[in-house]
């Protein structure tokens, strides 16, 4: 197994990505798949959102790649100039990967698409991007499936730090089902360049606990309407819990809205951006 030589690995403190000082500092975000079928259609460009997310007061954009044209400078430069005359922070991009490789060859081959997201992350302006860690193929075992993505994620953020962009892996199920599992990748990962993108709705066992055990590692957190409840039914997220646990660990960062309900994102994401704004206004500093 790939593996860091022991002097790097001596020099690297855990938890990665935790706040430096206790004041905590919110920001209020709008992750693109928010508005994915607009975008999937092509109703809605980058550009739109952007320009969208400013005039809602949000500050900062979780930028899912999935329906971007292309990655050729005309594109990136047009969204990159869009947001910064917006006043909007293109602060992560969020993209798909399969870390839960069976053959070195693979995971070699996966760790170098993650390299090719960090370019466009750093051409985009952004620090952080969002990974998911796969689930554990058929014939395998957990703890194989563990150590296949702790090297994909030691070979890609070695690259990544050297840019200067860091790894968020999400609580996304397989393999990072639960906050245990999560969290034993990113220790064993053990780099500054590699934490947690806490999606608040994606746990199903005791979702606020895991929540929290993930607090001191978080890079990102992804906020959601709907969070499961002991019998994993889907019930409404006390946004204000989570909010005051994230000032309570001194989290400072964003919180993208990432929308999924039934109603249409043109109609809810305005106001649960209103909500955001206050509730991050509330418990920042702390």
């Amino acid at each position: 197994m790939f593996s860091l030589p022991a002097a790097t690995l001596s020099s690297l403190s855990i938890p990665a990505v935790a706040a430096t000082g206790n004041k905590a500092l919110l920001k209020p975000a709008i992750c693109a798949y928010s508005f994915r079928e607009a975008l999937k259609a092509k109703t809605m460009t980058y550009e739109d959102l952007i320009r969208l997310t400013a005039d809602l007061g949000a500050e900062g954009m979780d930028m899912t790649v999935y329906w971007f044209p292309d990655t050729s400078d005309q594109f990136l430069n047009s969204v990159r100039r869009t947001a910064y005359k917006s006043c909007v922070s293109i602060y992560s991009i969020a993209i798909r990967s399969v870390m839960t490789q069976p053959t070195p060859e693979l995971r070699v081959k996966e760790a170098e698409e993650v390299k090719k997201w960090v370019d466009v992350a750093v051409r985009l302006g952004a620090g952080h991007i969002r990974v998911f860690g796969g689930t554990v193929p058929k014939g395998a075992t957990d703890d194989q499936a563990v150590d296949w993505v702790v090297e994909v994620l030691q070979r890609s953020s070695e690259y990544a730090a050297s840019k200067g962009v860091i790894l968020g892996l999400e609580d996304h199920g397989g393999i990072t089902a639960r906050a245990e599992t999560v969290l034993k990748i990113v220790r064993k990962v053990n780099s500054p360049w590699v934490g947690v993108n806490l999606d608040t709705g994606n746990f199903n066992i005791d979702p606020y606990k895991e929540i929290e055990m993930c607090l001191p590692y978080a890079a990102n957190v992804q906020l959601k309407t709907l969070i499961r409840d002991e019998t994993g039914k889907r019930i409404p997220s006390d946004w204000d819990r989570i909010l005051k646990m994230l000032a309570q660990a001194g989290y400072r960062g964003y919180l993208a809205l990432e929308y999924e309900d039934k109603e249409a994102p043109e109609t809810a994401v305005p106001r649960l951006i209103a909500k955001l704004r206050q509730l991050t206004a509330k418990y920042s500093a702390v």
